[in-house]
């Protein structure tokens, strides 16, 4: 089954959707400045020819990769083969693929794509080097922020790293900014705060973490 493309259009912004692609139905997205053409690359899953193929017509400049999981990064070669150009992430996640990193990206920097300009938050929780990318009211969360939980997390310290990120770093954004994340559907900022709510009313125990719902864990 071919991934669905959806193409989202705020001013000069056009953000492309691919999904789901890869072993682990990843989302990629092509972030693109319709004035300039210039465009971003985010994340590099397993079966990229599709966003290579979306991202036809636009000037690629970067490919950024929000943090080390495989599944995010199993494209690479077939990214690098239709865009030779330089490949960006956290200082935090440069391994297990140091070899393709060109440069690295941290809390505050901000990245120009034609008269874009994208913000990076980093997000540690889910993996030391995670970061998210904001444009206005546009956040690619990568796997930090899903609807319904936050990414997974291997230890109860990780759990409580990622749910400091979340709420220091996400939730004093504006309600209405629209999250778009590494695997699945969308949700807002809004959306998110009320199902986190739910989850806050209760106890949970020390020892919190994997897959959690705000829901039900």
């Amino acid at each position: 089954m071919p991934p669905e493309i959806v193409s989202v259009r705020d001013g000069r912004l056009q953000l492309i959707k691919i999904g789901p692609v890869g072993f682990n139905s990843n989302n990629g997205y092509v972030i693109a400045d319709t004035q300039t053409s210039d465009a971003i690359v985010v994340d590099a899953p397993e079966g990229s020819g599709a966003i290579i193929e979306a991202a036809k017509g636009f000037n690629v400049r970067q490919i950024i990769v929000t943090h080390r999981h495989r599944d995010h990064w199993a494209g690479i070669d077939e990214l690098k083969a239709g865009f030779d150009v330089p490949v960006l992430c956290h200082e935090a996640d440069r391994e297990p693929y140091a070899q393709y990193v060109s440069g690295v990206i941290g809390q505050g920097d901000e990245i120009e794509s034609g008269g874009l300009k994208l913000q990076v938050i980093h997000t540690p929780g889910h993996t030391p080097g995670c970061i998210c990318l904001l444009l206005g009211e546009h956040l690619i969360a990568g796997d930090t922020l899903f609807p319904g939980g936050p990414g997974r997390t291997w230890s109860p310290e990780d759990m409580q790293e990622e749910l400091r990120s979340i709420q220091g770093s996400l939730y004093v954004l504006p309600e209405s900014t629209h999250v778009y994340p590494g695997h699945g559907g969308n949700t807002t900022i809004g959306e998110s705060k009320a199902e986190f709510a739910v989850f806050q009313s209760r106890e949970h125990p020390a020892d919190l973490s994997g897959d959690v719902l705000w829901a039900t864990s």
